[in-house]
Parts: structure tokens; C-alpha cells; sequence
């Protein structure tokens, strides 16, 4: 059985990765429902939080459903960084993680995310400033390394564990690699395989099917693993990854049904959460994930969204539904 402080999860858990612009509710109550172990906000800003800009404290809903849940940080001041963690703890998320990976450069550059990766010192001080005020478990995600020649993470996982905190998730690349080529692994596993660590180590980058995540399981002897953007679109790959792991065999592929099914549930938590008009324009950017492979979908993809009308993207997606339906029983 894997477990963050008291959170029990399994025993090979599947996260979802926080992703910008993905991991919201909505997004998040589908992957929950199709076997997601634990779950992240997308990460927030401590300058935005302690500041009560309204983008930064709208990323702290959570909901019961949603349990195991956590919040996850980001920033570059030790100070502000200590006040987020202080208004995230009051939102009783289950745990509180920080971001030491995101890569992009309105984050790296100004001293937040995978740039900390460059200053070992800063990030130790700052995660145990969050690890004594927090009153829950305080996990961290990080990277390899800033680049090639500083593959820096085997320290970074012993310093942190040091300090207390209670779990580690590792990209297997570089921040200078961004999302570009293999993620490797080896030293994900190194690190899980260091007599000195005792926490749980979860390994991220490039699951994107049942098989990667049992090699995954298998030669690295990683605690679970992290899926990010193989679930953009696809939330069945939690359950379908569990299934196999358990029986050796493929659970059949979501029919044009169930495509659609969740694609209107995810589209119900958009406007039950955001606002009507604000949840039918945040749900266009999913469309074309959840129907992907699909031949001359892009004229209904347009359809879908230009329209402000729920009834008439019910309508076009009952129409998707009985078009390719028919496709496939042929």
C-alpha cells in the first residue's frame, strides 16, 4: 500500500499531473471518474494567491469528490511562497505540492518552477518554510535537472526528504528539454532504488499506454505513476492502465459513445462551475483531444466552436454520435 503521510492510495497509484489551462474541475471530475488515484489543481501562483487576484484563488476549488486531492504552488519569493502555502492549507486540500518543473519561460525565468533546480539551497529553505506551517503532507515535483550537465535530482530528493516532505514526482527531462524527445527514467529509478529514500517516488513522462506503464512499474520499481497529457482527452487511460496491470489484457477502447458521454459531462462541469457562456468557450480547447482519429471530423469540430448554444452542441454531438456509430458497426 502506497502512502502520502496518511493518505492511503493503492498500491501502484495513478496521478494526474497538474497541467496550465487543463486540470480544472471539470477536467478533473472526469478523470476521477475513469480511475484517477490522485489528483492537482493546475499550479498556482503565490503572487497572484497572496494578492487575492481572482484567476489564482479560483484555482483552489476543490470538492469532496475529487479526494485525494492536492494543491499545488509556484513561485520564486521564499516569503510569498510561505503566505500562499499558509491561504492553500486553509482551503484543506489533502496535501500541498510544489512545482519545481514547470519549464516555460514566464515561470523558469523569473526564478519559479524548474528554475529553483539551479539553486539547491533556496529550494531546500523554501520547502521547509512550507513543510512547518502546512498541516497536512507537503509533496514536491521537480525535473531531472536545469540541462544535461546538471542532472541534479538524486540531491534534491534526499535534501527534501530531509526536511519532511512526504512524497516526490519526477519528470524524466531537463528543463532545457522542455517536452522534446524520450523522457528518461534511469535516474527516476536510481532514485527510487537509493537505500536512503523512504518516501514514495512517482515516476512521469510519456505514459501514454498501459504497456509504457507496466514497463514503467516493472524495470524502474517506481511507487505509481504520473500521467499528464495522455489524459488530455482520453481520462479512460487511468482505468485502462489499472486493468491491465491486473490482468494482462486491454480493456476494449471507449466506443463513439462513450466519447460522447463524457465529452457532455465534462462540458456540464465546465458550465456548473465556470459560468454557461464561460464553460461552453473553456470546453473548446478539448474537442478535438476527445475526438481524435476521427476522419472529416474538423467540419464538426468548427460547429462546436463557434457556437454559445449548450442545445446546439448537444445537437451536433448527438449527431458525431450516430454519424460515426454507424461508421463503426460498418
Amino acid at each position: 500500500m502506497v502512502k502520502i503521510g496518511n493518505i492511503e492510495l493503492g498500491d501502484f497509484p495513478l496521478l494526474l499531473a497538474p497541467m496550465e489551462d487543463v486540470s480544472d474541475p471539470p477536467f478533473r471530475a472526469v478523470c476521477k471518474k475513469n480511475g484517477s488515484d490522485l489528483m492537482y489543481t493546475e499550479f498556482i501562483s503565490s503572487e497572484g494567491l497572496i494578492r487575492d487576484a481572482a484567476k489564482s484563488v479560483q484555482k483552489l476549488d476543490i470538492f469532496e469528490y475529487e479526494r485525494p486531492i492536492g494543491i499545488q504552488l509556484f513561485g520564486s519569493d521564499i516569503d510569498s511562497m510561505r503566505e500562499a502555502g499558509i491561504i492553500a492549507d486553509h482551503a484543506n486540500p489533502d496535501l500541498i505540492d510544489i512545482n519545481y518543473g514547470c519549464p516555460v519561460k514566464q515561470v523558469a525565468c523569473k526564478g519559479a518552477g524548474a528554475a529553483l533546480l539551479q539553486d539547491i539551497p533556496k529550494m531546500v529553505q523554501m520547502t521547509s518554510e512550507i513543510v512547518k506551517i502546512a498541516h497536512r503532507p507537503v509533496t514536491v515535483k521537480t525535473r531531472l535537472g536545469w540541462d544535461d550537465n546538471t542532472k541534479n535530482v538524486m540531491e534534491v530528493a534526499e535534501r527534501l526528504q530531509d526536511i519532511g516532505i512526504a512524497a516526490l514526482s519526477i519528470h524524466g527531462r531537463t528543463r532545457s528539454q522542455m517536452y522534446k524527445g524520450e523522457a528518461d527514467w534511469t535516474l527516476i529509478g536510481a532514485i527510487k532504488n537509493n537505500p536512503r529514500i523512504k518516501i514514495p517516488i512517482f515516476g512521469n513522462g510519456d505514459v501514454d499506454s498501459p504497456e509504457k506503464a507496466k514497463l514503467m512499474k516493472d524495470r524502474y520499481g517506481v511507487d505509481g505513476v504520473m500521467i499528464g497529457r495522455a489524459s488530455i482527452g482520453y481520462p479512460w487511460i487511468f482505468n485502462e492502465i489499472k486493468h491491465f496491470l491486473k490482468t494482462g489484457q486491454h480493456l476494449p477502447p471507449p466506443t463513439i459513445a462513450d466519447r460522447v458521454n463524457v465529452c457532455k459531462e465534462h462540458l456540464d462541469f465546465s458550465m456548473k462551475w465556470k459560468s454557461n457562456h464561460a464553460g461552453i468557450v473553456e470546453m473548446r480547447r478539448h474537442y478535438t483531444n476527445y475526438f481524435k482519429g476521427l476522419s472529416h471530423f474538423k467540419d464538426y469540430r468548427l460547429k462546436l466552436v463557434t457556437t454559445y448554444s449548450y442545445e446546439e452542441i448537444i445537437s451536433i454531438l448527438d449527431e458525431v454520435q450516430q454519424k460515426y456509430s454507424e461508421m463503426e458497426i460498418a
